[in-house]
């Protein structure tokens, strides 16, 4: 017979307060919003450096898919508010201290932009396409007239979409894990990299394919050096934080993100992309869909994990 003297009840499951509030919603859409950012960066981006013509894939066929993916996300988000009618009040006022106001008026600008981005381009995929419309028609003339300036709006806009899918997680101090500034730029890094890959697929030339390569692989090591900055600073922190890191130092969500995140979604692409530079034949899908991948269980993990790190009290 053992006898045991217990002195705390901290072994006990579900004992120390964690969230279990926000779900598969918020992480999709954080996605969808930094793969949207990043598309709409680099498409603006080359308006801007007057290479349009040459990198046709980025400014005027990938963007066909943004918004798309804001309408997707922003079904999923509005699908996780728990008082669905009253999401209009997020725009009756602006709050600048509050990432979800920023990150409202952020996606109040970007949605039409991205729709007049692609109406601007439709004759891309229709080149027969004619606006019958008098509106429509001197609406898209002046568009395109002033296509230099909507260039610079989207581009300031997708940098701060980009950065407030991670900006919305670091705002919550109450959680360790996400209590960091690195996750802002590691997310608009990683919605960088999402978009240059997708636009791999869109590329009109080779040469656009394999610069977007070249971008991607430079992409990937940032995130990896964030990833590693973030976590040498959790270990540098205290107690909780620490604690909050050693879920991917050995706890429970060591595998799922060295090997989905870092591995199948970074290195595993760059050592295709780093092949495809050195004339190997891969398959272009591959690639772009581990990124994808990768970019997209990022935020799964950050959400689940970080909901789970919590102060001892």
């Amino acid at each position: 017979m053992r006898e045991e003297l217990i002195t705390s009840g901290r072994m006990n499951p579900n004992i120390d307060p964690h969230l279990e509030i926000w779900h598969w919603h918020i992480p999709l859409y954080l996605f969808l919003g930094g793969l949207a950012a990043g598309i709409l960066f680099f498409a603006a981006l080359y308006v801007i450096l007057g290479m349009e013509s040459k990198y046709a894939g980025a400014v005027r066929r990938a963007p066909i898919i943004v918004p798309f993916l804001l309408v997707i996300g922003l079904a999923a988000l509005f699908l996780d508010l728990r008082h669905k009618l009253y999401f209009w009040q997020l725009y009756t006022t602006i709050k600048l201290q509050s990432p979800m106001s920023w990150g409202a008026w952020t996606l109040m600008g970007i949605t039409p932009i991205s729709v007049i981005w692609v109406a601007i381009h439709i004759q891309e995929y229709f080149p027969k396409w004619e606006w019958k419309n008098v509106i429509l028609k001197d609406l898209n003339a002046f568009f395109l007239k002033n296509k230099l300036a909507l260039a610079w709006v989207t581009i300031v806009l997708s940098v701060i979409l980009g950065i407030y899918t991670g900006i919305l997680f670091s705002a919550f101090n109450a959680r360790p894990l996400w209590n960091t500034s690195i996750l802002g730029p590691l997310f608009l890094a990683s919605g960088l990299s999402a978009g240059a890959a997708t636009i791999i697929l869109f590329a009109r030339s080779k040469e656009e394919r394999l610069l977007f390569a070249r971008i991607d692989i430079l992409l990937i090591v940032i995130e990896l050096f964030l990833i590693i900055h973030m976590f040498m600073g959790f270990k540098a922190s205290t107690q909780v934080q620490i604690d909050a890191v050693n879920m991917f130092l050995g706890g429970q969500y060591t595998a799922p993100f060295w090997i989905f995140v870092v591995v199948l979604g970074m290195l595993v692409p760059a050592l295709l992309e780093f092949l495809e530079l050195r004339h190997k034949k891969i398959p272009v899908v591959l690639p772009v869909a581990l990124v994808l991948f990768g970019s997209l269980m990022l935020r799964f993990i950050i959400a689940y994990a970080g909901q789970m790190s919590r102060w001892l009290y």
